[in-house]
């Protein structure tokens, strides 16, 4: 029998490890959107062209596994109309736009940072609909969380925070947050792939019919971009949000969270801000300064705290506990893109 189990653990070792890297590959990946995002835009995309080439290439890409993921059981796209239409115009198109508006006048990980958000405020928003005081690691984290928003804003700091900034990135919180609410509840009966795709096909086909009405602007340009020391042809950030910080995302992060399970891949996830950090500093030569790195800190602090009390005790957790942890679940299992 010891024979046996000690055979046993080098695979179960390895299998975590195996899961643990690509879960960690998913966050750099996912991490480095803002970047490819704003060396387009400093030479003059406007956001909306962005968000566009991201979703409808994505789309067009994850299309192609995504059909034969199918099986021939296309009634589960119309049993599933609606989610896959919210996941699309709030998960993908809205929260995108507004993410890259907060990255268009922030630093990246300072908006990003501020997205994050997202569980803090399902907590304090169903705080004030029950009035029922969360129990005290969600108060804690939240509180904490808060507190990281002061110290990232660095009001009486040398760094000047945009306001406009600031709002698009609260708003793309606001966007997670109302996305988490609707489709809290989990549904097993749409392949993640196939959900990942349609999301992005109905993002994309928002994003074309709102610049063909005029409702959005769209700058595209052919300068080249700059990339940490290199001058890159403009197709090289586009390729780059597309295959990299969209599908090979998504794909990584849907196999790291059948590896590791939701729970251990959503506090991997949480690394996704130090990558987009790092990525920022090396790509872009932005680096937030020391205040709001721990703010940063406290903030991500915050919303593990939110996710402990989730694990402790999910047959008894209340609403705003549970609802905050299903924001950090999806992130593993369907993301919406940063």
């Amino acid at each position: 029998m010891p024979a046996v189990t000690s055979g046993r653990r080098p695979l179960r070792t390895n299998f975590l490890a195996s899961g643990l890297g690509i879960a960690l590959f998913s966050s750099a990946v996912f991490g480095i959107s803002g970047s490819f995002a704003k060396s387009l835009l400093e030479t003059g995309w406007s956001p909306g062209a962005a968000v566009t080439a991201r979703l409808t290439g994505a789309a067009l890409i994850l299309a192609i596994p995504a059909i034969p993921a199918l099986r021939g059981r296309w009634h589960q796209l119309r049993d599933n109309w609606l989610t896959i239409a919210l996941f699309g115009v709030i998960g993908v198109a809205a929260c995108q736009l507004f993410y890259f508006n907060a990255v268009a006048r922030l630093s990246v990980g300072v908006a990003l940072l501020l997205e994050y958000l997202a569980p803090v405020m399902i907590v304090l928003w169903l705080w004030i609909a029950s009035r029922r005081r969360p129990r005290v690691l969600t108060l804690g984290g939240t509180l904490l969380s808060l507190a990281g928003l002061v110290l990232v804003l660095d009001l009486t700091g040398a760094v000047k925070i945009d306001v406009v900034g600031v709002l698009w990135g609260v708003a793309a919180a606001v966007c997670l947050a109302m996305y988490f609410f609707i489709t809290a509840k989990e549904n097993d009966t749409l392949p993640p792939l196939v959900l990942a795709a349609g999301g992005l096909t109905v993002g994309a086909v928002v994003m074309w019919l709102a610049a063909a009405t005029g409702l959005l602007p769209m700058t595209f340009n052919t300068a080249d971009t700059t990339l940490g020391p290199w001058q890159t042809p403009w197709w090289v950030s586009v390729a780059g949000l597309v295959i990299l910080a969209t599908v090979l995302a998504y794909v990584s992060g849907i196999m790291a969270a059948r590896a590791l399970g939701s729970k251990v891949a959503s506090f991997v996830s949480l690394t996704e801000v130090l990558f987009a950090v790092l990525w920022a500093w090396l790509l872009l030569g932005e680096l937030p300064g020391v205040i709001q790195l721990l703010g940063g800190a406290l903030i991500v602090g915050g919303v593990i705290l939110v996710r402990l009390d989730e694990l402790r005790a999910p047959a008894a957790a209340d609403a705003s506990t549970v609802a905050a942890g299903a924001a950090l679940r999806h992130a593993n299992d369907v993301e919406p893109v940063p």
